[in-house]
């Protein structure tokens, strides 16, 4: 269908409009008589535009007159009707031809590689990886072997659960799912402790298999044996299980945070340069002076590549470069001040790193006076269940 199109633009095609009360049989006999028609546009119910190729004109005009419609042409377009407009004109016909050739010789190449990522994971490094495993912009889409790239991608990295690639014209289509990491799983016939992954003070613990290691009250650190994977008997002695039970603890996280008196802060001014640049591949054309009127800014660039349709992509594109001045500005703060910039930042930390807020115990807020700053460290007491199954090896 998309090569029939483009062949369609190479030969010539009209712009028709249609009018009459059967519309659909008339599109329906199109879609049988395997007429390619494309660029529908409803303007009301008895009135239809589309394009369709020189060759099928005459097709249409007898199913138009068997379906009772009016059909009048709006214009026409295509590679004949402009040579024929510009044929005085040798060296544009020549250069169009040329640009042509180009078009159809690009579309052998890949221009542009779309990396979609499920729920908006990122996965770092990915377009290197790809590139390292042969896919890249500018290379023959023959060359690329789409089950070799994955294979090595799977093989490097295992932080993918599915890897997929399609060949959309001359864009590539990669998308991926990112694995979630598991705790190691072990077996339930397989021997194990339950270890301690967080320091805390236990609060409550239940064996529901095995031997409790520690009792309310105890505090423990990351690695300690909170639950025995043995069970002892009056008359069948030691014998091995595998672990099991809930275990709940106060555990504590803190953060810290030094707010100075004195300090510059970097703002945006409002003031912006805006810089075009023109892009053949790898090739670029500056499209402005290189240096910025600004001293100190920030930079913003956004590739806007040419297509001629969704997929197919072209070797051109056009930067946009966008500058945008910032200042230093001195910020003195008072003691008070300081306070209560550092807990708020190092609360919302902790608000998100935190999952369930409703285990949030006790929050514990420390300042420090120094000479040039003020030293501040929160604390929040948090109940959670810990402990992880750790396999015995013998």
């Amino acid at each position: 269908m998309f090569i029939k199109i483009i062949l369609n633009y190479i030969l010539g095609f009209l712009k028709i409009s249609i009018e009459g009360y059967y519309i659909e049989r008339f599109i329906n006999i199109c879609k049988n008589n395997k007429i390619i028609i494309w660029n529908l546009k409803r303007n009301k119910d008895i009135n239809l535009i589309f394009n369709v190729g020189i060759k099928d004109f005459k097709d249409i005009c007898k199913i138009a007159k068997k379906t009772r419609c009016k059909l009048k042409i709006k214009s026409k377009k295509g590679l004949p009707f402009l040579l024929d407009r510009y044929k005085k004109r040798k060296i544009f016909g020549i250069l169009l031809i040329i640009l042509i050739g180009l078009t159809i010789l690009s579309s052998n190449f890949v221009w542009n590689v779309e990396i979609i990522e499920e729920d908006n994971n990122v996965l770092e490094n990915i377009e290197k990886d790809l590139k390292e495993a042969g896919l890249e912009v500018g290379k023959w889409k023959n060359k690329i072997n789409t089950k070799d790239i994955i294979n090595k991608i799977r093989l490097k990295r295992n932080d993918i659960a599915w890897m997929g690639i399609e060949m959309k014209g001359t864009n590539v289509i990669v998308k991926l799912v990112k694995a979630e990491e598991k705790p190691e799983i072990i077996n339930e016939d397989e021997y194990c402790n339950i270890v301690s992954n967080k320091a805390g003070i236990i609060t409550k613990i239940n064996a529901q298999t095995g031997t409790a290691n520690v009792k309310v009250g105890e505090t423990v650190n990351v690695g300690d044996i909170l639950i025995n994977g043995w069970m002892e008997g009056n008359y069948t002695g030691i014998r091995y299980v595998h672990a099991k039970g809930e275990i709940e603890a106060k555990v504590w996280y803190t953060k810290h945070l030094k707010i100075m008196y004195n300090t510059k802060e970097k703002i945006e001014t409002g003031n912006v340069e805006e810089k075009y640049q023109i892009k053949f591949n790898n090739f670029k054309i500056n499209l402005y002076k290189t240096l910025s009127n600004f001293e100190f800014y920030d930079t913003i660039e956004n590739e806007n590549k040419f297509k001629i349709f969704s997929d197919f992509y072209l070797p051109i594109s056009i930067n946009k470069i966008t500058n945008k001045e910032i200042k230093e500005v001195e910020k003195k703060y008072s003691l008070e001040e300081a306070k209560n910039i550092g807990i708020k930042k190092l609360e919302e930390e902790l608000n998100n790193e935190i999952e369930n807020k409703d285990n949030i115990l006790n929050k514990n807020i420390n300042t420090y006076e120094t000479t040039d700053g003020v030293d501040i460290y929160v604390t929040y007491e948090v109940l959670e269940n810990i402990g992880t199954n750790e396999k015995i090896v013998f």
